[in-house]
């Protein structure tokens, strides 16, 4: 059923191997689909035309500069916002699911959903990272946080959740993957050497918080531990305790490269950048 009172939001760069299937589950929840693409140059925007989709020009600043300025695209004209990466596929279950809430009274202004991942080529069950986000939200209700890095919307409202998945088929071949998450190190980076005081317009790290505000908190108490320690845990504990060794190779290279890659350089950053600043004349 097309819900008019819904658009959906993409964020698009050069996913023209991915959209159409992107495209066509979103058009499932509503047929107005409002993208915000990054001047792609293989195609996307005709592609997105193509599919009655709106499509505008935007250079791409960060993730939550992007998203904020979609909102406040969109929010007049829109009751409810569902927002979406360009290669984030809502599954029959989650169509099913937003479709409902959206035909009815929905009880809550805001809804989290799972994400599942992909990892050269292959679906995650077990490894994938931050499963849960926030992208359905009442405009007015939502928005996206001022970080670097690891972004999530915020909502004033307690969020319901969806049952349903976005299978995030990130196409990506592995030097891309390592190319984007050595970029992402440095922001990570600069994010944990900033103030360590946490802004208001952020997600708050709750124990007793929903699914994305445990898991910050959990990341708060990670980088509480020893440097080397807290990957060589992490890497246990997504490949062990979470079950990434039923993933096969690719739950492995995914938990290897995931903890004792990406989480290893985003500490030698920290180490370099402390040193650095140690040997400075005060």
């Amino acid at each position: 059923m097309e819900h008019p009172s819904c658009v959906v939001v993409l964020l698009t760069f050069n996913s023209a191997s991915i959209i159409r299937e992107t495209v066509g589950a979103a058009k499932k929840v509503s047929p107005h689909v409002f993208a915000v693409d990054s001047h792609s140059l293989d195609g996307t925007p005709a592609i997105l035309e193509e599919l009655g989709c709106t499509v505008v020009q935007r250079p791409f600043v960060n993730y939550s500069d992007q998203r904020n300025w979609a909102i406040a695209q969109v929010e007049k004209s829109y009751p409810w916002q569902l927002h979406l990466d360009a290669d984030e596929v809502l599954d029959a279950q989650a169509v099913e699911e937003i479709g409902a809430l959206l035909a009815g009274t929905p009880r809550f202004d805001a809804y989290i959903l799972r994400r599942r991942d992909y990892f050269m080529g292959k679906m995650l069950r077990h490894s994938g990272v931050n499963p849960w986000h926030l992208r359905l939200f009442r405009s007015g209700q939502g928005r996206c946080e001022a970080r670097l890095y690891d972004q999530h919307f915020i909502s004033p409202a307690r969020p319901g959740r969806i049952d349903g998945f976005m299978h995030d088929k990130n196409s990506a071949q592995l030097s891309d993957w390592i190319a984007s998450h050595n970029r992402w190190s440095d922001a990570e980076a600069k994010e944990k050497l900033g103030p360590s005081a946490l802004p208001d317009d952020v997600l708050k790290p709750r124990l007793t918080g929903d699914a994305r505000e445990r898991t910050r908190f959990i990341k708060e108490v990670y980088y509480k531990l020893p440097i080397g320690l807290r990957a060589l845990s992490y890497f246990v504990y997504r490949y062990f305790f979470r079950l990434g060794f039923l993933d096969g190779k690719e739950g492995f290279y995914f938990a290897f490269f995931q903890a004792l890659w990406f989480r290893m350089l985003i500490d030698a950053k920290m180490y370099e950048q402390r040193s650095a600043n140690a040997q400075r004349p005060h």
